[in-house]
Formats: C-alpha cells, structure tokens, sequence
C-alpha cells in the first residue's frame, strides 16, 4: 500500500489528539478566514454498539476490505466531543447505523439523548427497510431530527426497497439531508454502487443525498449523479487521503468536475473510526489545489448553508 496508516508528514508533525494537533488544525481553518469547520460524517454510538465497531476493525473484518485500520480516536465519548470542539468543529453528526431489523428506532432514541446533551451535535437518526419505518422516521423529523444515516453495504439492504419509499418520500418533503455509505469501498455488498441509489432517485428526485466517501470507489458514477441531481451532494470522508490512495485512488482527472461540484461537496472525516490524524483529512484537501474558495466552502459554508448555521 503506497499510503501509511499515520497520515505521513502530517502524522509526523502534530501527534494525534495532542495539542499541537488541534493548534494545527485552527490554524488551517483561521488561515482560510471561516468560523470553523462543519463536519457532516462523525460516528456517535452507544458505547457498546461503538466497541463492536472497534472490535470488527481491530479484526479486520470482510466489511474493511480486510484492511489493517487501527482506531486513532479510541477515546471515552466525552474525551471525543471535546477533542471535536478543540479542533473547531462547529458542528458534527452522530452517524450510527442499524444492521438488523429492530434496531434503528432504538438507536434513533439514543441519538436524539445525544443531541439534548451535546447542543453542537446535528441531531441525527437512521433507518432500515422494515414494517414500520415510515412511522419512527415520521417519529425522529417531528424530535427535530436534522441529518439520517444509511448504510447500504453494513445493513445489506436495497436502498430502492419498497418499503423505504414511503421514508425517503417524506425525508425529500421536510428536505432533511440523508448521509449515506451507498459505494462498494472498502469492500462490495449486495447492494452498493450507484445504480440502487439511481433508482432511489428516479422516484425522489428532491432527496437530499449526501453521498459518504464521495461515492469510493465509484467516483465518477457518483459525480454523475450529483450532476444530473440538484439535491444530490457528496462528502469527503477519507477521499484524497494516503490511506485512501494506496487501494482505492481518485482519478485525478475527475478533480475538475469536483471543482464544479464545489457548492455541494461536504466535509466528512469518519472521526473516530480513522487510522490517521484529523489534520490529514484537511491537508489532503489543501493539497488538490483547488483553492481557498473552495475549501472555504467544503471545510464550512456549504454544511454550514444547508444546516442553517448561525454565524459564529
């Protein structure tokens, strides 16, 4: 693999979660003139749902590719809102996800606990194609729920089931962002690629998809799809990054259309669930060399645009 799990030079140069890597990571959102960064892809979980998750990376389960990916934030939760609020992250998600029937409601209850007790977090919920789903959805938007999570290659579901389409109708209605892991990166499922996801929209052309991962590996499918959708946006977790690159790389001569995309790609980082430093993610961004005017729109105005922020 050509990239290292440390984040190279920027790994080298700010230790992960210390100090000197928040004083970083301010200074690349002060040095761009933005109140501080939005981050649309973060993982809130119940602890012992969270240490399963660990527990499947520390093994190098199916669902990573079989991929070495050590867990740099293994932190207790309050420790992670902190370390977030240090780095100047305005505003972050609580992506939790269900992989079996009869867990997303109970989730959904956890998530909006989570947003009463952490005001900087986007009060978050899920969903799964079950009897049902249409009534805790209707249940979490009325809670003042602002962002969904699905994923497609953990749940092993058809994003197009039938029994989403009555969920998804009223998520484009009330116009609530869904994040959604839909590509086969790191490893395939059933139902991952754009073509689900295309049938998904066929039928809710207004949904507010947020692609995750920009859509890895099937990147140009995926711009595709936000070019030909007006709703459709895409978010940056581990896109561009060493570790990213070494297995799954973007072709660079896509780069253009993601600079025309600039108004509707979003920060994400998979913090905690990353084997590298925040500031990498960052760096990789800044690196593209697509400009100031559109890393100030990835990193905050966009999430910031679409969430209502007030200004800091």
């Amino acid at each position: 693999m050509a990239g290292t799990a440390d984040g190279g030079q920027d790994g080298r140069r700010a230790e992960a979660g210390g100090s000197g890597e928040a004083a970083e990571v301010r200074r690349f959102w002060e040095r761009l003139g933005i109140p501080g960064l939005v981050d649309v892809h973060t993982h809130f979980m119940p602890e012992r749902v969270l240490r399963k998750v660990w527990e499947y990376f520390d093994t190098n389960g199916p669902l990573i590719g079989g991929l070495q990916w050590p867990i740099t934030y293994r932190k207790a939760e309050s420790e992670r809102a902190a370390l977030l609020r240090e780095f100047g992250v305005r505003a972050f998600t609580s992506m939790l996800y269900p992989h079996k029937p009869g867990m997303a409601a109970w989730l959904n209850g956890w998530a909006a606990d989570f947003a009463r007790r952490t005001p900087d977090c986007l009060h978050t919920a899920t969903l799964f194609p079950e009897p049902g789903v249409e009534t805790y959805v209707r249940e979490a938007v009325e809670a003042g729920a602002r962002v969904f999570k699905a994923h497609v290659q953990v749940g092993d579901y058809d994003p197009a089931d039938e029994l989403l389409q009555p969920a998804w109708g009223l998520l484009a209605e009330a116009g609530i962002p869904v994040v959604i892991h839909c590509g086969s990166g790191p490893a395939p499922g059933k139902h991952t690629g754009p073509e689900p996801v295309a049938r998904v929209l066929a039928r809710h052309p207004r949904l507010r998809l947020i692609v995750a991962h920009l859509g890895m590996p099937e990147y140009e499918e995926f711009l595709d799809l936000a070019e030909r959708y007006g709703q459709v946006r895409l978010d940056t977790t581990m896109a561009f990054t060493d570790f990213t690159e070494g297995f799954m790389p973007f072709p660079r001569h896509a780069l253009p259309r993601c600079a025309a995309l600039g108004d509707r790609i979003l920060l994400g980082s998979d913090f905690p669930n990353i084997p590298y430093p925040y500031l990498h993610q960052l760096r990789a961004l800044e690196r593209l060399d697509l400009g100031e005017e559109w890393l100030r729109a990835v990193c905050h105005d966009n999430a910031a645009h679409l969430f209502a922020l007030r200004n800091a």
